[in-house]
């Protein structure tokens, strides 16, 4: 049922979505980890893992990724080009190649 508790299950319509008096919300967000690299700007996701090799890896702890760490998608660069992320209040350039390494989850 998504991330919903079941206090919400008395609220859910027929074909999962959950009602309130404004608007339906969707309830079947995804839960699945992705890659930093598909996220879209502006989304704030948390780090789940860090599949590199050991360099870039120790690379990245020491700027700030590491596993449960909120990180957000500033922008990406046209054709390719890298990623600005910020983590905390640090903002940090990646290479799509290395923010397709990076596991998140919305």
């Amino acid at each position: 049922m998504g991330i919903l508790t079941e206090s919400y299950c008395d609220c859910l319509t027929k074909d999962g979505t959950l009602w309130n008096n404004s608007a339906t919300v969707n309830a079947n967000l995804p839960t699945t980890p992705m890659t930093l690299d598909s996220l879209q700007p502006g989304e704030i996701a948390t780090i789940v893992a860090i599949h590199t090799d050991e360099a870039l890896h120790q690379r990245l702890l020491a700027m700030g990724f590491r596993a449960g760490k909120q990180i957000e998608l500033i922008r990406k660069a046209s054709f390719s080009g890298p990623l600005q992320v910020r983590i905390g209040t640090t903002d940090i350039l990646l290479r799509r190649a290395e923010a397709a390494k990076i596991s998140v989850q919305r």
